[in-house]
């Protein structure tokens, strides 16, 4: 099979493979340039409501496949950048389910995730260094606002990687699964957050991202939707919400035309 991007939708999740496995799931030029797309194309469908990036196999991505990126003729640097921020820029709950390594670019497109669950023996790097490259600005301050300005500087300065112990220390991963555990983990944990409301998860993203011009917005869309009513009578009645306010194709436009996740 030909290195792509695979998806699936089911019950509100899309999936989306990293599949180049004879490259340990490196991203081709082709790859970085349709990640975007795909992505666009995802948040617009009402059906999904929780996006899930991962590796074909037992590796979640060893960077950029610096042969194809050089054949290609275009600034490579420029369609990860790209690719990162139509990730960083979906308006739903992102999160990438990392095995193995997870290096450079691998690494830009996790730090992107809103969330990053990982399974032990998982390794993680930033790579540039290594290649004489610089690093792009929104890419390293969006490593230091995840891992903090210190671990950034170490893993920027080394090329160095670290296993999943100081990943979960630091912040870079949230979650640690021993071996065999992270899909039924991640699979569980992306049931739950489509049952939460999906208001209160778009409005939490933007806000946490230091969006600041959009709390109208939201304090409107909060009155209009009557989930808070809704989510006050589940609780009495002790049954499952039924939640109204839904994400259309014009708020995820809006969120990233508007740029619902600011530098």
């Amino acid at each position: 099979m030909e290195p792509q991007l695979l998806h699936t939708v089911a019950d509100g999740i899309a999936t989306v493979v990293i599949h180049h496995p004879a490259k340990r799931n490196a991203m081709t030029a082709r790859m970085w340039r349709e990640l975007p797309p795909l992505l666009g194309a995802l948040a617009d469908d009402p059906a999904v409501r929780v996006l899930v990036l991962t590796g074909e196999g037992a590796t979640f991505c060893a960077g950029a496949d610096i042969s194809s990126l050089r054949e290609s003729g275009q600034d490579p640097t420029a369609r990860a950048v790209a690719a990162e921020e139509a990730l960083a820029a979906f308006p739903k709950p992102t999160l990438a389910a990392v095995r193995g390594y997870c290096v450079g670019g691998g690494c830009q497109l996790a730090a992107a995730c809103d969330l990053r669950f990982a399974e032990e023996g998982a390794r993680f790097g930033v790579t540039p260094a290594r290649l004489g490259i610089v690093y792009p600005e929104s890419s390293t301050r969006r490593l230091a606002s995840l891992v903090g300005p210190a671990t950034a500087k170490y893993l920027l300065f080394s090329a160095e990687l670290i296993g999943t112990e100081r990943a979960l220390r630091t912040g870079l991963v949230d979650e640690v699964l021993p071996e065999g555990e992270l899909g039924k983990r991640v699979a569980e944990f992306a049931r739950v957050l489509v049952s939460r409301a999906a208001l209160t998860q778009a409005a939490a993203k933007e806000f946490a991202s230091g969006r600041t011009d959009r709390a109208a917005y939201w304090t409107a869309q909060a009155r209009g939707s009557g989930d808070a009513a809704e989510g006050v009578a589940a609780f009495l009645e002790r049954r499952e919400p039924r939640f109204n306010w839904t994400f259309g194709p014009a708020d995820a436009d809006r969120a990233v035309t508007e740029g619902a996740v600011t530098e």
